[in-house]
């Protein structure tokens, strides 16, 4: 992974990350091949190899894996408010921008730091989605447009609605461990390369390499 620096650029003909340059990136990290849209908003998340995020993303604290696909206007880890508090408002934590304190109330930040979301590789997030705080997403899941998904993901499960509930797997259980054990996400270019050609078809895939 490297620290991602904010460019501009209109292919991704190198590995170097692709970031347009109306996104705002802050203490994030990305890996290579990977792809910023337009108007991405990103706060200390790390984002995996390949993956690429669609226009009016936000992720906050979060960890993204590899070939994961982010459509417009998904919203990741949503940071909360402090309900329990006689004013809900930020300017009790965020004090200086309203000159009631010197310093800000770092305790509120700490405590959204530690509620990160994990998203596993090969996830598809359809446009619109919302992933809440601390949800754990596994590898090569499916969350449709408009899901808002609360409670932790399975591999290679299906989720829709508000909240977001399974309706199926993308493949029978033999095929979804396999694929979880062979891991091609973690393959090196070069045998990506070799084998790319292979991807398309999930079940010749398996009998080959599972």
């Amino acid at each position: 992974m490297k620290h991602i620096h904010q460019t501009h650029s209109h292919s991704l003909q190198s590995a170097e990350p692709d970031i347009h340059e109306s996104s705002n990136i802050f203490n994030s990290f990305a890996g290579e091949w990977t792809s910023i849209g337009p108007n991405n908003k990103i706060i200390e998340a790390s984002i995996g190899d390949y993956t690429y995020t669609m226009d009016d993303v936000t992720i906050n604290y979060a960890e993204v894996g590899k070939f994961t696909s982010i459509a417009s206007h998904v919203c990741i880890n949503p940071v909360d408010h402090p309900m329990e508090r006689v004013s809900q408002h930020h300017m009790t934590y965020r004090r200086m921008d309203y000159g009631f304190a010197e310093t800000d109330d770092q305790g509120i930040f700490d405590w959204r730091r530690g509620n990160r979301v994990t998203i596993g590789h090969d996830v598809w997030i359809g446009h619109g989605a919302i992933v809440m705080k601390g949800v754990k997403i596994g590898n090569g899941a499916v969350v449709g447009s408009g899901a808002v998904v609360t409670k932790d993901v399975e591999p290679y499960t299906i989720v829709v609605g508000v909240a977001a509930k399974p309706i199926k797997t993308r493949f029978p259980k033999e095929i979804c461990d396999k694929l979880q054990q062979i891991a091609w996400w973690d393959w090196p270019r070069e045998l990506l390369e070799m084998r790319f050609h292979e991807l398309n078809d999930a079940y010749g895939f398996i009998q080959k390499y599972g």
